[in-house]
């Protein structure tokens, strides 16, 4: 990526044209690239369709491939056509839509895609199954914390699904269903198979009517109508890749959008807008900051911390946290929480670290905050996302040769830099606060619901700071994570059993 050309305010151009079998024609519809389907259809008479289609402004792809969006079949039986889909070994099949040419002839008579109704598609009509449940219904709990769930995901069909509608229920502000579709998400991620039909689920908590019509329709079908409709919204795209920057939140982004920006090229070019400073690193490094970060890249970054922070303080307290605490193979960051055995010594320590790393000549962006956190104006019955302990959020140089395995480092081919940017959250609370930053930094649901069953079910309160007694009118002594369980009558749950 070229991070100043990136950053450079130039004249917006006319879109190029892109060249197609015959000849130059302009591609109008980018967010469809179809394919036709030669069986049946026969050689001749989808070479013709094939001209008929680019010469409208539609791209269409002569080899099946995972850029595919709609694949079009003329007299194909369903199943044998499935079946063919699949050993073609693309990602996600399920992502397709699988269309009857009669969606074809329409949209060539518009002149653009029309809408792809249910009289379109090819339906792939599963096998009838064992429909036992895969667990006891008595086992489920409502509450994530009373459920161990592990990265093992055996109903990822659902739960994808799941977590893109509530992405988008997320940025239309709809708390309800957003918190509704995460925890049957949740729910989906705790059973130990994968869920056949829907007599399999009846009497699992958290599972609405709303969700089970979404698991129908996808036990049905094999896909999500609803999300095909997003993942066509123009809206719901724009504002996906608009959070995608780092520093950029649903807010921001929807004034973006409404200001008729479509692309992060158009964010960049638009003289009237004004970054802030996290979004301009976030833009800067946007290719490197934007790829997963494998789990051998955060125990590089482990290492480089560990060096930095003990050669500052040799007696500090060091742990990961976040996903690859969990177990988690990849992530979008990596977070650390550091401590001092004394109280107070933690005071500075973080701004010392930072100025460790910006000698080292690997700081590439740090934001600092401060600890706010004020002992005397607890407990709250108000909790927040984010606690009140100093904490600093890094873009960090990660060199290919500080990463071990060949799975290591995500590079982009063609990539020659030999290094990476890397998003670092350091969190630094004082000794006393220890394990309960380290059990809200371990993040996920888990964590969510864990503060939940302690307000209804224990008449407690729980946020990253303390753990509040409201029978008792008293702040409970804790030392460690298991101290936490034990208080609220819960047996312990390991990080890695803690992937709601």
């Amino acid at each position: 990526m070229n991070h100043a050309g990136m950053l450079a305010r130039v004249k917006k151009r006319k879109r190029p044209v892109e060249a197609g079998a015959q000849g130059q024609v302009e591609v109008k519809f980018k967010e469809v690239t179809l394919y036709l389907v030669e069986r049946k259809m026969g050689s001749s008479r989808r070479n013709f369709l094939t001209s008929l289609a680019r010469s409208k402004g539609f791209r269409v792809e002569d080899v099946l491939s995972d850029d595919v969006t709609h694949v079009v079949a003329e007299d194909n039986q369903a199943e044998v056509l499935w079946a063919w889909l699949m050993g073609h070994g693309l990602r996600d099949v399920s992502r397709l839509a699988v269309l009857d040419i009669s969606w074809f002839t329409d949209s060539m008579r518009e002149g653009r895609p029309v809408r792809v109704e249910t009289r379109h598609r090819i339906q792939n009509t599963p096998t009838v199954t064992d429909c036992s449940p895969p667990t006891a219904v008595a086992n489920v709990s409502q509450y994530a914390c009373q459920r161990r769930t592990t990265t093992e995901n055996h109903n990822k069909i659902f739960t994808d699904v799941m977590e893109e509608l509530a992405e988008s229920s997320e940025f239309n502000e709809s708390k309800g269903p957003c918190l509704a579709f995460r925890q049957a998400a949740s729910v989906l991620k705790s059973l130990p198979s994968a869920v056949q039909c829907l007599e399999a689920i009846q009497g699992l908590p958290c599972l609405g009517e709303h969700t089970k019509a979404v698991m129908e329709e996808i036990l049905t079908f094999g896909r999500s109508f609803k999300v095909e409709e997003l993942r066509c919204d123009e809206r719901y795209q724009a504002l996906k890749l608009f959070t995608s920057v780092f520093g950029v939140g649903p807010k921001t982004a929807e004034k973006w959008y409404r200001r008729g920006l479509r692309s992060l090229k158009e964010i960049l070019t638009e003289p009237s807008i004004q970054l802030n400073r996290m979004q301009r690193a976030g833009f800067l490094y946007y290719s490197d900051i934007s790829k997963a970060v494998s789990k051998a890249e955060a125990e590089a970054l482990g290492c480089i911390i560990e060096e930095t922070v003990h050669w500052i303080a040799p007696d500090a307290v060091l742990a990961l946290t976040g996903g690859f605490r969990r177990g988690k193979e990849y992530g979008h960051d990596v977070d650390f929480l550091l401590t001092m055995p004394e109280m107070g010594k933690e005071e500075g320590l973080l701004l010392h670290v930072i100025d460790r790393l910006r000698d080292q000549g690997i700081l590439l962006y740090c934001e600092y905050q401060g600890s706010t956190f004020d002992v005397s104006k607890l407990p709250s019955c108000r909790f927040e996302d984010m606690d009140h302990f100093q904490k600093c959020f890094l873009i960090l140089r990660l060199e290919q040769g500080q990463v071990e395995g060949e799975r290591g480092q995500q590079r982009d081919p063609g990539d020659s830099r030999g290094w990476r940017a890397v998003r670092v959250d350091l969190v630094a609370p004082p000794v006393d606060r220890y394990a309960f930053a380290l059990l809200g930094w371990t993040g996920s649901r888990f964590g969510r619901d864990l503060r939940a069953f302690a307000q209804k079910e224990r008449q407690m309160l729980l946020d990253n700071h303390a753990l509040y007694d409201k029978t008792k009118q008293l702040f409970l002594p804790v030392t460690t994570e298991e101290d936490i369980f034990a208080h609220l009558g819960l047996e312990y749950v390991e990080p890695w059993q803690r992937n709601a």
